[in-house]
């Protein structure tokens, strides 16, 4: 599995509109800590499943893509600081923990 980041807004814009996104592939990772990306990837996909609407967004809230690739699969999981969910926001902790930039 090959899992990237990219942050998009907030005050941070223009220096983050430069950078490379985060990637992390569990093939270079302890199977341990590939099995808990596994299952952190699982959480915020079934949360994001049967989560509302995103509310209003706020001009300066950062916003984030996860992107998912899996036997030639991809799903794109995409939340913001004013509507992250706690599965989404442990995700997003352990991505900027393990990732390496591109």
């Amino acid at each position: 599995m090959r899992v990237t980041l990219a942050t998009h807004g907030g005050l941070a814009a223009p220096v983050l509109a430069g950078l490379p996104p985060d990637v992390v592939d569990t093939h270079a990772l302890p199977e341990s800590a590939a099995a808990e990306l596994s299952r952190l990837v699982a959480a915020a996909t079934e949360a994001a499943a049967g989560a509302p609407e995103p509310r209003r967004r706020a001009p300066d809230a950062m916003s984030y893509s996860i992107t998912v690739e899996e036997d030639g699969h991809s799903c794109v999981l995409v939340q913001s600081d004013t509507d992250m969910s706690p599965e989404f926001a442990a995700l997003l902790r352990w991505l900027k923990e393990h990732a390496a930039r591109e």
